[in-house]
Order: C-alpha cells, then structure tokens, then sequence
C-alpha cells in the first residue's frame, strides 16, 4: 500500500488569549441573529440538522437536543469509531481499518465544525480529525500526500490524491464548502477524479480546517488568490500536466470557484461550480439557517457585524461575468433559499464564455438526482465528466446549455429538460 512517510503534524496554530480557551468562553462577535438560537436549538431537535430541512433523515444523533451539544455528542463518535479502527489495525484487517479511520476522521471533522472559536475542544477535535486521516493515508492503495502550499507568509494545507503510478495527468481542485474540511472527500475508496483519469487535490483555504487553526482569517478576495498559489504549487509538480488543470467547487465553494475563473486566468481550464452560492451572501446569512452567519463570524475574525457585513456584502461573482473566460457549470435547485434561480438564471445570461447550467426541479440547494452516500452523490460524477468533457475540447467558444432536471426523469446529459426553463415551468 501506499502513503506518505512524514511524521504525524503538529498542530500550528496561533496563540489564543486566555478570556477565549477552554470549551465554555462566549463565541464573537455577537449578532442579531443570536436571538433566534431557542427557536434553533428546538429545530436542531426535532430534525437532527443544522441546516438543509428540506433534506430527509437525520444527520445527528437523537442525543443532540442542541446546537451546543453537536461537537460532543460526535466526537464520542469520533473516539469510538477510531478505538475501533484501531483494534482492528492491530488485528491484521487493515482494510477494515482504513474505512473505520476514514470515518473517524470525517466525524472529527464535523464536530469540531459548531465549535465557532479556536479553542481546546476546537483544537482537540481537528486534531483527532488530521490524526485518522494520516492513517487514512498510511493505508491508502494509491499515492495520498499530505502537501503544504506557500501562501502569503504562511502555509495552506492540501490533500493531493495521485493516480495510481503517478502518471503525467490532468489534475481537478476541489473546493470544499464552508461546512467542511479537505479531509471529507473523497471517500478514499471511490475516488471520482482517478476514475477519470485526474489526480485530485483537496484544499483547506482560508477559513476552513488546518487554515482556521493557522489563524488564516477569510476575507473577500483572500481564498480567490489561495487557488492561485495551489495552481502554481501544482505547476511544479511533474505528475501535472500543467496546461490541465480545473475546479471542481462544491457550494459556497462554487463562489470561490467562480471567482477563479472570473479572474480570466488562462491556467484554469474548466469549472465546475455545482450548489450554487456564487452571489449575494445576505439569502444565506439572514434568510436561512442562523449557523451561517455565526460561522462565518468566525471564519472571517470579525469584531462586529457591522464589519462581518461589510466582509461578506462583498462576496459575489455578480458584475464579473464578462471576464470569465473558461468553460463553466452552474447547477441550482428550483427552490434553492441561498441562490434565488432568478438571480443565477440573470448571472449565467450575462457569461460570454462557454458555458452551462442544470437547474434540478424541486430541488434545493443539494442538488443530485439520487439519495445515497454524500462523497458518492452523482453530481460529483456528473461534475467530473463535464470537466474531462471541457478539457477534450467538448465546449467550443459560443456554447451554451441550459437543462431543466426534471423529478423523476432523465438526467443532465438526456434530452428531457434541455433548453426549457424552470421559471416556466407549465411550459415543460
């Protein structure tokens, strides 16, 4: 088996004045939004999710009566989950063991989520989080390297997922979304990219994971520039093929992919933004769950929330359409409370570049045709096709493809559905 031979980590991380450690101090700034945390916190119960209602099933356990007690509640999953993985690596079943650590690690890695300050529970869980991941790359059955990319007098942390062999290859980066960490995909075992012949290389930018340990505070343009400094790390390697590299961008990550590709950067290839969240921050902030502006109170280090609006009244691609020049996918739902279809059908109007959008009827913001498996959720497939379509030159200048993903029927790449638009839909 392959991985890396580098010695576990430290953790970096900057110091923490005392008034802020321990699990117990009060998370800033405060918010408007704070005074709807009862009426949270009963959702939280009643449902097992922080956000996304529209969805079916539980995502936490029924222990969890509210948001403050996710981090615990999963992190006695985490720790059960890793004594397990360990029992068996011990017993000889490593392959046993390679998905129980992979699982530990993504459970760490959504419990330290909901905790909104760097602290010691924070510091404990991502920890536990990075600690089963470097088994996970200890017993990977392809090259799984840990990878530290420079960037602006500190370092990002990035997953680079090789093909087997490390052949001269196209490469995908993956944006995660703000609720996660590059340690949540690929699921190691079914790594969508390889099957398409792309190595994969999952980043922790400013705000997420290792960066928010780092004290690597978001700002508006900041993550837009973080891509940039990977695709010149990733030009240095020789596995690359330099001249095919692309993003795949997955919800609010899709804001930072489309930022990418509005900077007309000829070393981007293709983009993927699948989710939605490329325009005005203030659907997701104040119209929908209250975790996100909490969230991202922290993510950004803001004092206020007259500062933290001033940050995020900034985040949108709206206004530099014209200056994408690569191929581009937009994928929304019908009802998607983030991204309004009126405003992403406008955005994509506006793109002169190749380009195409799936709008999923009755959606939401998660879209995908099929229940199942998160890391295996056929848009990734879908995503990962359309950017080894782009870069075999599928998508000459001039095109563009709008499909409307009917419920129940054909897929993004049939023919029910193409050019029809949601906005009418007793016209389909």
């Amino acid at each position: 088996m392959h991985g890396s031979t580098r010695k576990p980590l430290c953790l970096a991380v900057p110091d923490i004045p005392p008034a802020r450690q321990g699990g117990f101090s009060m998370r800033t700034p405060r918010l408007q939004r704070d005074r709807q945390q009862w009426i949270y916190d009963y959702v939280v119960k009643e449902t097992g999710r922080v956000f996304h209602w529209d969805e079916q099933g539980r995502e936490l356990p029924a222990s969890v009566k509210s948001h403050a007690q996710i981090s615990k509640h999963l992190g006695r999953i985490g720790q059960r989950m890793e004594r397990v993985a360990a029992e068996e690596e011990a017993a000889g079943h490593l392959a046993t063991a390679f998905e129980l650590y992979f699982r530990a690690s993504a459970t760490f890695a959504a419990a330290q989520h909901p905790v909104l300050e760097t602290n010691d529970e924070k510091k404990y869980l991502h920890g536990r989080c990075i600690a089963n991941y470097e088994k996970v790359i200890q017993h990977a059955p392809y090259p799984l390297e840990r990878v530290e990319v420079p960037f602006e007098g500190v370092e990002l942390q990035c997953n680079l997922h090789l093909l087997p062999g490390k052949p001269k290859a196209p490469v995908v980066i993956f944006i995660p979304g703000c609720d996660m960490t590059k340690e949540m995909y690929p699921d190691p075992r079914v790594v969508h990219a390889h099957h398409r012949g792309m190595h994969l290389l999952v980043m922790d930018g400013p705000g997420q994971g290792m960066g928010n340990l780092r004290g690597i505070k978001l700002t508006a343009e900041n993550y837009e520039r973080a891509i940039f400094a990977v695709v010149s790390y990733l030009q240095t390697r020789k596995e690359i093929e330099a001249e095919a590299i692309t993003i795949y961008s997955l919800s609010m990550g899709s804001f930072w992919g489309l930022q990418a590709a509005a900077s007309g950067d000829p070393r981007i290839k293709a983009v993927a933004g699948p989710w939605a969240s490329y325009l005005d921050k203030y659907y997701i902030l104040d119209t929908f769950s209250p975790r996100y502006k909490q969230l991202f109170g922290y993510l950004t280090g803001a004092t206020s929330e007259k500062e933290l609006d001033a940050i995020v009244d900034k985040m949108t691609v709206a206004g530099r359409e014209g200056n994408i020049k690569c191929p581009v996918l937009l994928t929304v739902g019908e009802y998607d409370a983030r991204s309004p279809t009126e405003l992403i059908y406008d955005f994509y109007d506006k793109i002169k570049a190749p380009k195409e959008i799936w709008v999923y009827e009755d959606a939401y913001h998660q879209t995908r045709m099929f229940d199942g498996d998160a890391t295996r959720s056929d848009i990734h497939m879908m995503g990962m096709d359309w950017l080894r379509d782009a870069l075999a030159g599928k998508f000459k200048a001039g095109y563009s493809r709008k499909m409307y993903v009917r419920t129940g029927g054909g897929g993004p790449n049939g023919k029910q559905g193409e050019n029809q638009d949601s906005r009418a839909w007793w016209k389909s």
